[in-house]
């Protein structure tokens, strides 16, 4: 029976009489998978990667890595016994060692010549050959994340916990290194929890991701699951460029303010629902009776996004590439394909 190496059962963790930085959370990941959790600042999911090493200890809950528990009501392994890479957000290299010498601290167990040797093999890995010699502050951003990442991995550990760990490289750079970090990490073979919010960088680097907001996981799939099918309006805001609609179920109908559409049969329960209209799924046609009119043309590389006003006040928005030949100001169809069409849960609060 193949066991998950991080399992959180009912986790909690509070600071202070506040609510909750993190909330009854049941987490599984399985060995060799790389999985994101996601959401925005403060959500709690850094203290969750907190819990995991143990630089924090849970209110309540069990947490296991493999077949160990190192975390419950009584029980507290510390961090260094727990056996998990850590790579922080700010890398926290040691300034006055070498790469040769940051990636190898955590072999002092090992003999001179199996350092060495690990430490190479971990550099080769993160593609840090020609850089042994170098100290952190000669070498550029991209060279210094992939220096922590490398002393993470240099222990063997099963498990290793990343914290934003592109969040301090610049949009152009982040872009590139994704594909390298993911690289890195798939070819060792290791247990990776992500912490990001930066929704590209999960969809581009995880198997699954974990959508948290308020200290609580909200939602749980692969990344193509997420963008399709978001459980709820919150988990939609954040997976999706999208609007909403409100909707209501008449017969075996959605009916809408852009008219009549199919539900579907994964519609949830309920009479008053939520349509969620992604900037990808709409199409626009220039129409002097259309349901709403262009008030804004915003251009986004490589194409343009259209925002437009239906008769309610409701603003939608369409990115197509290339843009549709329609100006501010024109009245406009507005259409969604069938299976482009979301309906999610009304009555959420949120507006």
């Amino acid at each position: 029976m193949r066991v998950s190496q991080i399992v959180l059962e009912g986790v909690g963790k509070r600071f202070g009489a506040g609510a909750p930085a993190v909330e009854s959370l049941s987490l599984s990941i399985e060995p060799g998978e790389i999985f994101a959790l996601f959401g925005p600042s403060g959500c709690g999911k850094t203290t969750t990667l907190r819990l995991i090493a143990g630089f924090e200890r849970p209110d309540e809950g069990r947490i296991r890595l493999g077949s160990r528990i190192v975390a419950d009501g009584e029980l507290d392994v510390p961090p260094e016994d727990r056996g998990v890479g850590f790579v922080f957000q700010d890398y926290a290299l040691f300034p006055h060692l070498t790469v040769s010498g940051n990636v190898a601290f955590g072999l002092r167990s090992m003999t001179a010549p199996e350092r060495l040797a690990r430490a190479r093999e971990v550099m080769t890995l993160s593609r840090l050959d020609g850089l042994e010699d170098r100290f952190p502050h000669e070498l550029s951003g991209g060279q210094q994340q992939r220096v922590a990442v490398a002393r993470a991995l240099a222990p063997d550990y099963p498990t290793v916990l990343l914290d934003e760990p592109l969040s301090n490289l610049d949009s152009s750079l982040r872009t590139s290194l994704r594909a390298e970090l993911h690289r890195i990490l798939k070819a060792s073979g290791r247990t990776v929890l992500l912490v990001t919010h930066d929704r590209e960088e999960a969809f581009e680097m995880a198997d699954r991701i974990g959508v948290m907001s308020e200290g609580r996981l909200q939602q749980v799939g692969a990344p193509e699951a997420l963008y399709r099918r978001p459980a709820t309006e919150e988990v939609a805001r954040l997976v999706c460029d999208a609007s909403f609609l409100p909707a209501r179920r008449a017969g075996g109908s959605l009916s809408t303010e852009l008219g009549l559409l199919p539900i579907g049969e994964q519609a949830p329960a309920g009479n008053d629902l939520i349509l969620l209209v992604r900037e990808d799924a709409v199409s626009l046609c220039r129409d002097d009776s259309g349901e709403g009119v262009v008030e804004k043309r915003v251009f986004r590389g490589p194409g343009h996004v259209l925002h437009v006003r239906l008769a309610s006040g409701a603003s939608i928005r369409c990115r197509r590439d290339p843009a549709p030949d329609v100006e501010v100001g024109e009245r406009v169809r507005v259409r969604l394909e069938p299976r482009d069409i979301v309906v999610l849960p009304g009555n959420t609060g949120r507006s």
